[in-house]
């Protein structure tokens, strides 16, 4: 069985490029862009199974991964394995997890084996929210997110990519526990030493407040979302899918402060 790995220089993809070593063909933005459909299709020939990562966060991302749904198709591989997000639905409150219910709906409408992992939001994004100040700001009241590893979602995909058993499964990729703003807060201050804290904002605020960025309209809609799927309800719960998959436990979000301090150098510049 052959396997490629596509977005094989980005965050997911390189860590998952690393733990199939030789086992994988690495496809890169270099190689082919995903709407390169038929560059992509040839960087694809003699492949049995995809690891399609997501494209790039923008207006047009659904563009981006039907032709890239197309090359493969076209390249003759037989299974995908597809980083969706947890929750997607065409009408989910998180904007950007709509294009993930469309791009799997796309995928199954052409007919190839799939295994969709649905990742809840990533651990490696929540010390982010917390601005210079040691303030998050956004609508997520005292909602719940169960943010999992980059790690876990990578030990998930090579598991799966190497068994066709797991074709047409859906596995819910979180972490151990689910946490709120205020939960995610505290443990910034115990890894940084300094208070950080949740203020949490109407939606109107939120807009407001991230305005001076001059961000486009989709990813300004993508960030106030986040806050407002964890307000919601719809990040909220824990699944056993990593430990089922891998054999072992969901990594908890204290011990990815306590390996990547980098996530959280901002709050220690005053």
């Amino acid at each position: 069985m052959t396997i490629a790995v596509t977005g094989a220089n980005g965050s997911i993809g390189s860590q998952l490029m690393r733990e199939l070593g030789t086992d994988a063909r690495p496809i890169t933005r270099a190689d082919a862009a995903y709407l390169e459909t038929e560059k992509l299709a040839a960087a694809l020939a003699g492949v049995d199974t995809v690891f399609l990562a997501s494209a790039r966060e923008s207006a047009d991302r659904l563009a981006d991964h039907y032709s890239a749904i197309d090359a493969i198709v076209a390249s003759g591989a037989k299974r995908v394995v597809y980083p969706s997000f947890y929750g997607a639905s065409a009408d989910c409150t998180f904007t950007f997890g709509r294009d993930h219910f469309h791009t799997e709906q796309r995928i199954i409408e052409t007919g190839l084996d799939y295994t969709f992992l649905r990742d809840n939001f990533y651990q490696k994004i929540l010390p982010y929210f917390a601005d210079a100040t040691g303030v998050i700001r956004g609508p997520a009241g005292s909602g719940l997110v169960s943010a999992v590893a980059d790690q876990d979602v990578v030990d998930v995909a090579a598991t799966v990519l190497r068994d066709p058993a797991h074709s047409g499964a859906t596995y819910d990729l979180t972490g151990p526990e689910a946490l709120s703003m205020t939960d995610v807060a505290a443990s910034l201050s115990r890894v940084s030493g300094r208070e950080v804290t949740f203020l949490d904002e109407t939606v109107e605020q939120a807009y407001a407040s991230r305005a001076h960025f001059g961000a486009p309209a989709f990813e300004v809609d993508g960030w106030v979302s986040t806050y407002v799927a964890i307000a919601k309800g719809e990040t909220a719960g824990v699944s056993g899918d990593v430990l089922a998959v891998t054999g072992h436990d969901a990594l908890a979000f204290d011990y990815f402060l306590a390996e990547n301090p980098s996530t959280w150098a901002h709050l220690l510049r005053r």
